[in-house]
């Protein structure tokens, strides 16, 4: 007698989140379904396995001997499910569709928008869904069509294009000067309020290189979040950090330290080779490759 099971290759993605975040409240969150169906989804595929996939510990779920004997399977089924889903992709020539483009919040906010409103009036039959977020988007398995990265990818199975690097200033607003002298050297900073990061040590570093000492206490406001850190900068809470391309054309600050490089981030557009030959997102790809590098200047 012949056994075969048949079961939803989407509860095997479900398997593969839970099993690799360790519960399903964060498997929720990285993929956005809710906790409720992915409990049904792993009940429904140990039902069709017949097997015991997870066991309940004091830190969320821990896989069993059986899921463990079978989550390396689960993730294979997974990334040919996506090369699948890729290779399909990649051979549609339609205009018309969705492209879902992940980037930087700083690059979401202040960089895209009007690099997309003009891609609207050119290709109206386009979609897009753009993920805001500092959290790198797995590419390979189609989280995103698109993303624009502050690091290069080194996976294979990833095309790259560098479209420019964006020149960082520092910068108080009007409001904040018009109370306080404008330092004009790092030894004056230490008279100023400096909004910083908070976990983040990217500030600390740089600050570092250029020869001064600067360390989380110092920082009057701390936020990790780029965008709030620039809205406390134009709140006149302290002086803070920006790309220049942000900040350069907004009336309600003043660049400070101006002989000071504090260096630059680049920035590259990537997407998967499968979708090389998929005309939709080449449009979009090639929209982006050609405004970008206008923007950052």
């Amino acid at each position: 007698m012949t056994y075969q099971a048949f079961f939803n290759w989407e509860h095997v993605n479900l398997f593969v989140a839970v099993a690799d975040t360790g519960s399903m409240s964060a498997a929720a969150r990285e993929t956005g379904v809710s906790q409720p169906t992915i409990g049904r989804a792993i009940a429904a595929l140990e039902a069709d396995l017949g097997v015991s996939l997870f066991a309940r510990h004091s830190k969320g779920l821990h896989l069993t001997e059986q899921g463990e004997g079978l989550v390396a399977h689960a993730r294979s089924m997974a990334r040919s499910a996506a090369e699948l889903s890729l290779a399909a992709a990649g051979r549609s020539q339609k205009t018309q569709g969705t492209v879902r483009i992940t980037a930087s919040q700083i690059v979401a906010t202040y960089i895209l928008p009007p690099i997309l409103a003009r891609l609207r009036r050119e290709e109206p039959l386009i979609q897009i869904e753009l993920v805001a977020t500092d959290n790198v988007e797995n590419l390979l398995f189609r989280e995103a069509d698109i993303a624009i990265r502050m690091l290069r990818p080194t996976q294979q199975e990833l095309i790259a294009k560098h479209v420019g690097d964006m020149k960082m200033g520092i910068y108080a607003s009007n409001a904040y000067l018009s109370e306080r002298p404008e330092p004009h050297t790092m030894e004056d900073m230490e008279l100023h309020s400096i909004i910083g990061y908070d976990r983040s040590t990217l500030i600390i570093d740089k600050a570092r290189e250029l020869g001064a000492e600067l360390n989380r206490d110092m920082f009057s406001m701390r936020c990790d979040d780029q965008v709030v850190h620039w809205q406390l900068v134009l709140a006149g809470l302290g002086i803070g950090f920006m790309a220049q391309a942000v900040a350069q054309n907004d009336h309600r600050v003043v660049r400070i330290l101006h002989g000071m490089d504090l260096g630059s981030l680049p920035l590259w557009l990537t997407s998967h080779t499968g979708l090389k030959s998929n005309h939709l997102v080449r449009t979009v790809f090639d929209h982006l490759s050609e405004h970008l590098p206008k923007a950052i200047a």
